[in-house]
Order: C-alpha cells, then sequence, then structure tokens
C-alpha cells in the first residue's frame, strides 16, 4: 500500500509540487546513468540507449552534479575509451553505487535506459529486477533525497517497489504498455529525448517529471501511437518537499 506517495495522473497540476527547497547545490550528489543494452528493438545493433546515456551524462554535470559524482554504465564500454564507461550489469552497477554513496554526502540520482518485459529491465545479458533494484537503492541512497528514472518498456513495474516518502520514481511506461522510439535510426527513445530536452526548461525534478509525460504524450499523438505508453509517477511526501530546484 503506497500511502506515503502520490501516484499521479497526467493532468494534474504541477503547482501541486512546489518544493519547499532552497536552490540546490548538486555538487555533493551522486548520479549513475546506465545503458542497458545496445541493441534496437528489431535486434540490430544501435546506439539509441549510448546516445541518451552520454548526453544525459553531460547535461547532469550542466547542472552542478560534480563530474566525478557520474558513473556511466554500458554493455559494450570498450567502445568508449575517452567516457571513463564501466561495464552495465547488475553486480557492476550495485557495487560501484555503494562505492559512490560512500563518497558523496546529498542525494543519489538513478537513471535507467534499456529494453524492458514485465520482469524487469535488461541489463546485458541479464534481467534487472524490481525488487533487486530496489535493494541497490535502499543500500545504497537510504533515506537521502533520491530521484530514479527507469526508461525502458513495462517500467512502471518499478513503481510500486521503489516508491518510498524520500523519493521521486519516473518511468517510462504503464506496467503494461511498451514504449516507444528504439529503432534503429532513432538518435534517443521517445522517453529520452523528452527527458533530455525538458531537463533544463524546467526548475526542478517534480517539474520535470510532469513536462516529460506532457511531452512524450505529445510526441505519441503526433506519430498516432494506437496503445500510449503513459509514463508513470510517484513523488514521496518528502521528496516533494526536500529536492533541490536549479532555477
Amino acid at each position: 500500500m503506497l500511502s506515503f506517495v502520490r501516484i499521479l495522473p497526467i493532468a494534474l497540476t504541477v503547482a501541486l509540487f512546489a518544493s519547499q527547497a532552497e536552490a540546490g547545490d548538486f555538487s555533493g550528489w551522486g548520479a549513475i546513468v546506465v545503458a542497458g543494452d545496445d541493441h534496437a528493438h528489431s535486434g540490430a545493433i544501435s546506439p539509441v540507449f549510448d546516445n541518451a546515456r552520454r548526453d544525459l551524462a553531460a547535461a547532469l554535470a550542466k547542472l552542478g552534479v560534480a563530474p566525478g559524482n557520474i558513473l556511466q554504465f554500458s554493455v559494450q564500454p570498450g567502445q568508449f575509451p575517452a567516457e571513463r564507461v564501466e561495464q552495465s550489469d547488475p553486480g557492476t552497477v550495485a557495487s560501484r553505487l555503494w562505492d559512490l554513496s560512500n563518497r558523496t554526502s546529498a542525494g543519489c540520482f538513478l537513471y535507467f535506459t534499456s529494453h524492458g518485459s514485465p520482469d524487469g529491465i535488461v541489463l546485458g545479458d541479464q534481467t534487472f529486477s524490481p525488487a533487486k533494484m530496489k535493494q541497490i537503492v535502499a543500500n545504497a541512497c537510504d533515506d537521502r533525497p533520491t530521484v530514479v528514472v527507469v526508461s525502458a518498456c513495462y517500467s512502471g513495474v518499478f513503481v510500486p517497489a521503489l516508491a518510498a516518502p524520500n523519493r521521486l520514481v519516473l518511468t517510462a511506461a504503464r506496467p503494461d504498455r511498451t514504449s516507444f522510439g528504439c529503432g534503429e535510426s532513432d538518435r534517443y527513445t521517445f522517453f529520452d529525448s523528452c527527458f533530455l530536452q525538458s531537463l533544463q526548461a524546467n526548475r526542478d525534478f517534480p517539474d520535470l517529471a510532469q513536462a516529460v509525460r506532457a511531452c512524450v504524450a505529445a510526441r505519441e499523438k503526433k506519430e498516432q501511437v494506437e496503445y500510449p505508453s503513459e509514463p508513470q509517477l510517484a513523488v514521496g511526501q518528502l521528496a516533494a518537499r526536500d529536492l533541490p530546484h536549479w532555477k
């Protein structure tokens, strides 16, 4: 029972989430950005997830997160020797997030982009389940202000496991819906594109989350998607109060 969070329909006004926090200093935050696959939905090789991983890491640095506190993961890290990318598998991600939490003192930001199923999100040749992600987030981030974004088909399955008073959880789709835009010629998925373009245009994470949801809905309407993905959002009461803003 999620009595401590609000699971929000897209039509609700952003004003419900006005944060009481001061303008934030993100230099003490730790962030991980994980690209969990290197294939399009067709099975062909595609950089669509690594494109988002690389560009989101750069955007977080512009937001004020110390570059040394932004860890990136890919299934083919050797292809990116200049980018300090590590292997994208559950064990490595969990271990490195734990290390990061021990040398940072503020909030946690986690972003996963990959293919997904009702069982979880693909990380390399494994499926990373909601229960496993709940465990690593709780171990590393504990009661810190935390933002978890899961960009994958069926990623709404992560909301019940991850929702907590100190967390904002945003997913690319409902538990029973696919998300879109992971073709061979796509630069980003629809959701990742909306997240990146909305990041600097908004003032805080609740505003950003609502903007991303509206952006995805508009893109899917334009593309005449038959079954919209309907990104999911859960904002804990403490997260709504304590997450910093950047404008």
